[in-house]
C-alpha cells in the first residue's frame, strides 16, 4: 500500500517539478563541491561548485516557463520551488563563501543571517502568492529581491577563485573584531540578505 502510494506521487509530478527537482540536486552537488575541496584544496571543485549554482538558476528559470507553458501549475510545485530554492540560493552560496575561507565568527554570523533571510523571504512571498490567489490576482511584483538574485554572489566568488584570491589572500583581506575575525567580502552577504527581506522595495516579476 504505500509502495502504491508513493508512485501514486510521483505520477502526479509535472514536468516543471521534475525540473525543480533538478534544481535541488545541483544546489546539493554544490554541497558536495565545496566538501570535495576542503578536502584536496583543487580550486577546480570551487569553480564546480559555482557552476552548479549557475545550473540551478537555470532550471530554476525553466521550471516556472515550462509550468505557464503547460499551465500546470500546483501547491505541490510551490513548495518544492522554495525547498529547491533554499538549498540552491541558500544554503549553498553560504556553503561555498565559508569553504573559500569566510569562516571567522562575523563571517558565519553573516553567513547564518542571509540564509534566515532567504527563509524568510520565501516563507513571505508563498504567504503572498497565496493571499493573492485567493482574490483571483497574479503577483506582479516580489517585495525584496527573489533569492535566486544570490547567484550574482556566487559569481564573484568564482571570479576570485579564478584569480586565487582564496583563503588567506580573499579580497579586501581581514578584520580582528573582539573575540573573532570579519572578511570584508562577506558583507555583500549581509547587503544580499537585507535587501531580501526588504519591504519596501518592490521588484516587478516577469
Amino acid at each position: 500500500m504505500k509502495q502504491s502510494k508513493h508512485f501514486s506521487m510521483i505520477r502526479s509530478f509535472h514536468l516543471a517539478d521534475w525540473l525543480t527537482l533538478a534544481n535541488a540536486v545541483c544546489g546539493v552537488g554544490a554541497l558536495f563541491a565545496v566538501m570535495s575541496y576542503l578536502q584536496s584544496r583543487d580550486v577546480l571543485h570551487v569553480l564546480v561548485a559555482c557552476a552548479l549554482v549557475l545550473l540551478a538558476f537555470v532550471f530554476d528559470v525553466f521550471d516556472g516557463r515550462v509550468a505557464r507553458w503547460r499551465q500546470k501549475t500546483s501547491l505541490l510545485g510551490r513548495e518544492l520551488d522554495s525547498l529547491a530554492d533554499v538549498i540552491s540560493f541558500g544554503a549553498a552560496p553560504a556553503v561555498i563563501a565559508y569553504g573559500v575561507g569566510m569562516d571567522g565568527l562575523w563571517d558565519l554570523v553573516v553567513l547564518l543571517y542571509f540564509v534566515a533571510c532567504g527563509v524568510s523571504r520565501l516563507a513571505r512571498y508563498n504567504i503572498t502568492a497565496e493571499a493573492l490567489a485567493e482574490g483571483g490576482d497574479k503577483v506582479r511584483y516580489f517585495e525584496g529581491t527573489p533569492i535566486p538574485s544570490s547567484l550574482l554572489l556566487v559569481v564573484v566568488i568564482a571570479i576570485a577563485a579564478a584569480n586565487g584570491a582564496l583563503g588567506h589572500d580573499l579580497w579586501f583581506g581581514t578584520m580582528h573584531i573582539g573575540p573573532g575575525q570579519l572578511h570584508p567580502l562577506v558583507l555583500m552577504f549581509a547587503v544580499s540578505g537585507s535587501l531580501m527581506i526588504s519591504r519596501t522595495l518592490h521588484i516587478p516579476k516577469l
